[in-house]
């Protein structure tokens, strides 16, 4: 795993790498589905977003809703799982975006992190954090940071005695940090959320 010997050279960062299982990205497709199950997790722990999420599945006859299933299902029918209004609106905005401009898994996996980015972002409910985590997660991109994470901010702050009290302050040590750990910044973040949620 050539990420593991390039991230251990962070002294600090190896420490909460031990003490995790080793983790591999792995790409995965229908893209739609990953961005409705990240805006359905937006701002709910884990456990909760699970539980919706899969009641949000089983609304769909084979677990395995099309684009088109998903921009056809009422509106009442997503509040009805405990989606809220936003995201009720903004998992038809995602759908209907990839319907309108035919988006398949193949055209977006061969996009760059950038062009992947802007693009995304146009779809109201769409922010910069969510795509990142398509890009790690779903996308399988090594070399992202998320930056604006608050679990990356809080795990970073504790690990590298960052202060945090300046906003502006704190993001340019972690850039600075995180710089050294390219080109795969991906996995670190992945630790430090393991690191952090364990812990350790």
């Amino acid at each position: 795993m050539p990420h593991l010997v390039h991230l251990t050279k962070d002294k600090k960062l190896a420490k909460i790498i031990l003490l995790q299982q080793k983790f591999e990205l792995q790409k995965r497709n229908r893209v739609y589905l990953h961005l409705c199950s990240s805006i359905i997790s937006q701002q709910l722990s884990t456990k909760v977003a699970d539980v919706i999420f899969n009641r949000f599945l089983n609304l769909y006859p084979n677990k395995k809703p099309t684009a088109k299933d998903i921009a056809a299902t009422p509106f009442e029918k997503l509040r009805a799982i405990g989606l809220s209004n936003a995201k009720a609106n903004y998992v038809h905005n995602v759908c209907i975006f990839f319907i309108e401009n035919k988006l398949t898994d193949a055209r977006l996996h061969k996009m760059d992190n950038d062009e992947l980015t802007n693009f995304l972002v146009q779809i109201k409910g769409v922010g910069r954090w969510t795509v990142e985590m398509i890009l790690m997660f779903t996308l399988a991109r090594e070399d992202v940071f998320a930056v604006d994470d608050l679990g990356i901010q809080q795990a970073m702050a504790r690990l590298y005695k960052i202060e945090t009290a300046d906003k502006k302050e704190m993001k340019q040590k972690m850039i600075e940090i995180s710089n050294k750990w390219s080109p795969y910044r991906t996995y670190a973040c992945r630790y430090l959320w393991g690191w952090k949620d364990g812990g350790n």
